[in-house]
């Protein structure tokens, strides 16, 4: 366990007395604390898929294409792209409600209906 100059200090105490501890899941340099005992990623790798491609499945879910299709052609599962576009509802003005004025339309056939005298025979 050596300690080189170049070596990050701890997010936590802010200690310069820290130790390479491995890699992880996603290939990112691992560090142990000597102080506090705490292990930290001075460069976390971002995650998730970029804005621009959430954008982009919602474009094509407004255009009509169904959610296989936008997965396939931007090589994501089709569940991700679903719940992209139920991130994007959810984020959207809720709908206006019903007025108080409320207005009905009828139509002549319905007052020649409603008036009849004799009963249908079809």
């Amino acid at each position: 366990m050596s300690y080189t100059v170049g070596m990050p200090t701890c997010p936590f105490c802010h200690s310069s007395i820290v130790v390479k501890q491995g890699h992880n899941k996603s290939g990112t340099q691992r560090y142990w604390c000597r102080d506090c005992g705490r292990t930290f990623t001075p460069q976390a790798k971002q995650r998730g898929y970029p804005e621009t491609l959430r954008q982009r499945a919602i474009q094509l879910y407004l255009e009509g294409t169904n959610l296989r299709r936008i997965g396939r052609l931007l090589g994501v599962t089709h569940m991700t792209v679903a719940a992209w576009i139920r991130q994007h509802a959810d984020a959207l003005p809720a709908a206006p409600g019903p007025q108080d004025s409320c207005q009905a339309e009828m139509d002549e056939l319905f007052t020649f209906v409603q008036a009849k005298k004799t009963s249908s025979t079809s």
